[in-house]
């Protein structure tokens, strides 16, 4: 049966910076377990999109509902409690260099969780690590793995909270096709497994046609138009299908 509960709601949204209007009044539905891309080009309002969606930038007009909670009305402890249940897959993977696989991935997971006994952190960092095939990374250094396997670890640190929203900002930026294919196909694969929703930034169609059940096209601030890979590959409109080429 499909999903009937939004897990976010964005409704109206604009944000500008001095006289640049980023965000144009867009409106997004995310429900429960379905995985949305957001592409367009560079400086269309992709990652602004998500930086509104948990707080980090504040939008200046319209709704923003994760949870069923206005966030552009939340107390800082809400919004705390909000974002610990979101996972975060960035561009670099963003591990912290001076620290080893374990030590990343227990800094999220203590950042989360303050109460978790010794035992408890190592029995969660190995189950993340199981998750993504990479158990015996656990104590290597970041400069130590391939972009591939920091992809992995970045993956494995969004999971370690049991997220129930995966955000991925160009998850697949910098790797070879079959890489590439590789991290988009585990992402799916640990998503449908917990049944987490997600949206994906990318420009990487391949991923894209992967990864979606929802696409959206972003041009100059608005959604310029949403559908299946399969509907906007052939949109007669021509700067949408520009991206399907």
């Amino acid at each position: 049966m499909a999903a009937t509960t939004p897990v976010i709601e964005i409704k109206n949204v604009s944000k500008s910076f001095g006289d640049n209007e980023v965000l144009k009044g867009i409106n997004i539905t995310l429900m429960e377990g379905e995985d949305l891309i957001i592409i367009g080009k560079s400086g269309s309002g992709k990652s602004v999109t998500i930086k509104c969606l948990v707080g980090l930038l504040t939008a200046d007009e319209g709704e923003i509902k994760v949870f069923g909670t206005d966030i552009t009305h939340a107390s800082h402890s809400e919004l705390n409690e909000i974002r610990s249940r979101i996972g975060f897959l960035f561009q670099n993977g963003a591990l912290y260099d001076s620290m080893s696989v374990r030590q990343n991935l227990a800094f999220t997971l203590k950042h989360h969780n303050r109460g978790l006994a010794p035992e408890e952190v190592q029995n969660m960092i190995m189950e993340a690590l199981e998750s993504v095939g990479l158990e015996e990374a656990i104590d290597k250094m970041p400069s130590e793995l391939s972009g591939g396997m920091r992809k992995r670890i970045g993956l494995a640190r969004a999971l370690i909270i049991k997220p129930e929203i995966l955000l991925y900002d160009e998850p697949t930026s910098g790797l070879d096709t079959i890489t590439s294919r590789e991290i988009t196909e585990l992402m799916l694969s640990t998503q449908q497994k917990r049944k987490t929703a997600s949206i994906m930034i990318t420009h990487d169609m391949a991923s894209a046609k992967l990864a979606g059940n929802k696409i959206m096209v972003l041009k100059d601030g608005k959604i310029s138009a949403e559908g299946s890979y399969e509907e906007l590959e052939k949109s007669k409109d021509e700067w949408v299908r520009s991206f399907f080429i």
